[in-house]
């Protein structure tokens, strides 16, 4: 794996491009988010949607219930976001925020990553963990998904297999599952990705 990779620069990708036409867009809940909270009969709470993007995710939580916040580097994929909002009626609260700076007030009980987490740099991976951990409520479940080191090729975000999930997120969390999936979007055939059920630990070492 590539340890240094560039991406879009996200403000002026959102501020200039058509959200339906970005590769990771998905109108709906993400199905193995959608199946994790059956399983696991969460039904309702306060959530976090990080690196909302088109706040496709954060409207599909709103609309099952739950008391949403859409957090993104990018104001203006806020501002669209908000929009998309505002047209379907519901009510999200939508930030800009960095989640490695973030000023976020938690806790929350579900906090998903679609797409955020596997676009950072390797050396910041570190702070993203306490960041995450310390807005998850006790008892809460953090849900993640990111490029799988099964997609071909290096291009695009970075990829990981489970030892790397195991290894970046268990002293912070306790890893209840990592399943291997597809990133739904607007790429055919979708890339391969992992979704990881994460609790965050009680006390965390060092």
């Amino acid at each position: 794996m590539s340890e240094s990779r560039q991406f879009p620069e996200w403000e002026s990708l959102y501020r200039d491009g058509a959200v339906t036409e970005m590769p990771w867009y998905h109108p709906e809940l993400d199905g193995d988010l959608e199946s994790a909270l059956k399983r696991l009969g969460i039904t309702s709470g306060k959530a976090l949607d990080l690196g909302t993007g088109p706040g496709t995710q954060a409207l599909s939580l709103a609309e099952r219930g739950f008391e949403v916040t859409g957090s993104d580097l990018s104001t203006s994929a806020v501002d669209k976001a908000e929009a998309l909002a505002r047209e379907r009626g519901l009510s999200v609260r939508f930030v800009q925020d960095d989640i490695l700076n973030s000023q976020i007030e938690g806790p929350f009980e579900v906090i998903f990553d679609r797409g955020c987490f596997h676009v950072l740099p390797p050396e910041r991976r570190g702070e993203y963990v306490r960041v995450v951990h310390g807005l998850t409520a006790p008892g809460g479940h953090f849900f993640l998904k990111c490029f799988s080191t099964r997609q071909p090729g290096d291009l695009g975000p970075y990829q990981f297999d489970a030892a790397q999930i195991q290894s970046l997120f268990g002293n912070h969390f306790e890893v209840q599952s990592i399943d291997e999936t597809v990133y739904l979007g607007q790429r055919d055939p979708a890339p391969r990705a992992l979704f990881c059920v994460l609790a965050p630990r009680a006390v965390t070492p060092g």
